[in-house]
Order: structure tokens, then C-alpha cells, then sequence
């Protein structure tokens, strides 16, 4: 397993880049290209003893920041570090990057590059949620397109599905798009049409679902455009970050509180740890002809590494052909 890491993506690069990667290398039987500034990188590396061998850096000379156009940054900026990562995999260097910086630099870079899978019009970022059910909730799209039509969340349905089915391990989990109400009739044309796509699928299609049945456990996929996925997912981090912040504020108002939160620590520590994103570590860029895993932007160490993790599954388990041999037997 050949595996590129962008070490100047994200707001912690290099060092919890590094760091990740390392990680990952102790645990994996793989090996990891860290791309970026070689004398930064290797300044990182030297850090931590006893780096396996597998872990290499490929030098970049650039990198893209977050304030800057992806277009034209992957255009004119050729030895980026995720452009570098995306020409690895292109010429069979890698079989997988990985990339917690700039999201749309990454799409471009991966969609210019590695161009789409047989059948796919459009790439779709796929985030794991945590649920009240027994498995987590897949979200597609997250930001990769904005400019949405029907096809493409029938598309995004069937690449969910095969996504759910080979690595969160659920034979035949529901598929529902996103509205603002369960019944057919609402939502605009474009969700309606999707609906109707849907409806006429093999696929295990329960219809429309609401903002709330993301998390209760409802369905295990749910569809919507780049827009409002993302709009979805910021909304929710700066929920569970406001939440954990008040509670933190209303346990510290007396010595009893500050006693019962001492006492139920160990349950916050697990719930932390299920609604922590550096568990899933990254979100995959599904549709290309290649394989891409987008971290968060401020991604510690250990969601580098879970990262890394999931781009080894993605490439084990042959994603992108199931998504092909997927779409045929859809036609």
C-alpha cells in the first residue's frame, strides 16, 4: 500500500501531519510519501524516534493557502503539494493522497488530474456522522458541487451505497434526500426529479428526510447538494462545539457540579470520543478515478493517521470498481 500525504495541508501543518504519518506507519503495513517542503518535513521526522523506513518525503515547492482560488492556485501553482500528491497518483506512484488543506484545491487537483470514474459526472464528498442508531450516518455532498442536478445525487446515492456497504459494513443501508419535508411533493424540481430517479433504483431509497433524521438513526445515507451539505455540516460543528462549551461553563458553578462531572467522566470521555471527527479522520472524494481522502482543516495527529487508515481501506476494498460495476448494472 503506497500512500501520499500532503505535509502542508491543514492548519497544523507539518508537525500533526508528520506526526500523524508516523503513526500510521507504525500501525500499517504500508508505505507513506509525506509531500512538502523536504528540509520542514525532515525537520519533523527528526523528532520522532525510530521513523519506520516506509515513511519518504517527496519534495514540493509550494503549497495553497486557504484564502486562495483553487482554479487558478492548481493552474498556476504545479508543484503545490496537493498537485504533487494528485500527479503521484496519477502516474500509479501512490495508490492513494490524502490531504487535510484546501478542499476545492483538492477536487480540482483530483478532478482535473485523475479525472471522473466510468458513469460519474460530478465528485461528492462523503462525511461520516455519528447517529443515536447503531451505525454512523453517511453525508454526500459536503462542498465538492454546488451546481447540482438530478443525476448527480442518483449518483451520489449509488456511491454511498457502495461506500456504506464495503467499508461501515451494512449490506443494504437506506438511502433518503435531504428536504424540508418527508412528503414527495416538496422541495424544488431538481429534488423532486432526484426523488423520482431514486424511487425507480434498486437501491434501498426511503424517500425524503429532514435535517433531524441525519442523527437520530433514521437512514444511513443521506443525498444533498455540495451547498447545503456543507452549510449542514458547519451548522453541526458549531452546535457540538457550543454545547460542549456551556456544559463545561455549568459544570464549573459549584463544588457539586464540578463532583458530579469528576464522577461522570468516564462517560464523557466516551461520548467525546463517538462524536470526535478525528475518529473517522477523513471524508472521501467518491467519483474520481483515483482515491482521496479529505481531512479536516485542523486535523490533529490521530485523524491524520485514521485518515491514512481509511485511504488504505478505500484502496483494499476496491471502492471505485464497485462503483463502476455499480453503475452499469443501474443502466
Amino acid at each position: 500500500m503506497r500512500i501520499a500525504v500532503d505535509g502542508m495541508g491543514g492548519d497544523n501543518a507539518p508537525q500533526e501531519i508528520v506526526a500523524g504519518s508516523v503513526l500510521a506507519a507504525r500501525e500499517m503495513d504500508a508505505r507513506i510519501v509525506l509531500v512538502g517542503d523536504q528540509n520542514l518535513l525532515r525537520a519533523e521526522l527528526d523528532k520522532h524516534p525510530h521513523v519506520p523506513s516506509g515513511v519518504s518525503i517527496h519534495h514540493a515547492g509550494s503549497f495553497i493557502r486557504m484564502d486562495e482560488s483553487a482554479a487558478v492556485s492548481i493552474r498556476k501553482k504545479k508543484d503545490s503539494s496537493v498537485s504533487i500528491c494528485a500527479d503521484l497518483a496519477k502516474e500509479g506512484v501512490v495508490d492513494a493522497f490524502v490531504t487535510a488543506g484546501h478542499t476545492g484545491a483538492a477536487v480540482v487537483a483530483s478532478t482535473l488530474k485523475l479525472r471522473m470514474l466510468e458513469g460519474i459526472e460530478r465528485p461528492g464528498i462523503g462525511i461520516v456522522l455519528p447517529t443515536l442508531g447503531d451505525t454512523p450516518t453517511l453525508l454526500i455532498d459536503v462542498g465538492a458541487n454546488i451546481d447540482t442536478k438530478p443525476a448527480h445525487l442518483y449518483q451520489y446515492a449509488l456511491m454511498g451505497d457502495v461506500y456504506f456497504r464495503y467499508i461501515l459494513r451494512k449490506n443494504r443501508p437506506s438511502v433518503g434526500i435531504l428536504n424540508i419535508g418527508e412528503e414527495e411533493t416538496k422541495g424544488t424540481e431538481y429534488i423532486k426529479e432526484a426523488h423520482q430517479l431514486l424511487n425507480k433504483s434498486r437501491l434501498h431509497f426511503i424517500g425524503n428526510v429532514e435535517g433531524r433524521d441525519i442523527f437520530n438513526g433514521k437512514v444511513d445515507i443521506v443525498v444533498c447538494d455540495g451547498f447545503v451539505g456543507n452549510v449542514v455540516l458547519k451548522v453541526s460543528e458549531s452546535i457540538a462545539d457550543v454545547i460542549s462549551k456551556l456544559l463545561k461553563a455549568e459544570l464549573k458553578r459549584s463544588a457539586i457540579t464540578m463532583l458530579g462531572a469528576l464522577l461522570a467522566k468516564p462517560a464523557f470521555d466516551a461520548l467525546k470520543r463517538e462524536v470526535d471527527y478525528s475518529e473517522y479522520g477523513g471524508a472521501p472524494l467518491l467519483g474520481i478515478d483515483g482515491n482521496c481522502i479529505i481531512s479536516h482543516g485542523s486535523s490533529n495527529a490521530r485523524a491524520i493517521k485514521n485518515a491514512i487508515r481509511r485511504a488504505g481501506e478505500f484502496v483494499k476494498y476496491e471502492i471505485n470498481q464497485h462503483i463502476v460495476e455499480a453503475v452499469r448494472s443501474s443502466e
